[in-house]
């Protein structure tokens, strides 16, 4: 795996970008939309799963960016339960679940992965370069 500059480049962060947007659509519908605390809490979730891939990118160290994949696969899973709720409540359907759910699932293991990579990688992070 070769280094990136840009967290836009990360695998993980594409797809969980693309969930966000299956999510905002789903929440869209009137039902689910009408279910304030729902909507509010599966779209945080959601977004978070994004945003830490993000912030812990920017960290400058592994350690950090490790901890918050972490974080991002923790949303994850919460969003996953909220949309079985959201499925038990008849506001998606079965394939509306699956379609979230599984866009889910892979960014957990893309994220998994780049754990594993990065703690076997030597490169330790950008605030522990030194001048050569």
């Amino acid at each position: 795996m070769g280094t990136t500059d840009r967290f836009e480049d990360l695998e993980s962060w594409k797809v969980a970008r693309e969930l966000c947007q299956v999510i905002y659509t789903l929440t869209r519908k009137k039902k689910f939309n009408e279910d304030f605390s729902l909507r509010n809490q599966i779209l945080s979730s959601s977004g978070s799963g994004m945003d830490n891939i993000s912030e812990g990118f920017h960290r400058g160290g592994n350690k950090e960016f490790i901890q918050f994949l972490y974080v991002s696969n923790g949303s994850l899973g919460e969003m996953q339960s909220q949309l079985y709720r959201a499925r038990d409540r008849n506001y998606i359907t079965e394939d509306e679940f699956q379609t979230g759910y599984t866009l889910a699932r892979d960014v957990i293991r893309l994220n998994f992965g780049m754990i594993r990579y990065l703690k076997n990688s030597s490169l330790r992070g950008g605030k522990y370069r030194t001048e050569e």
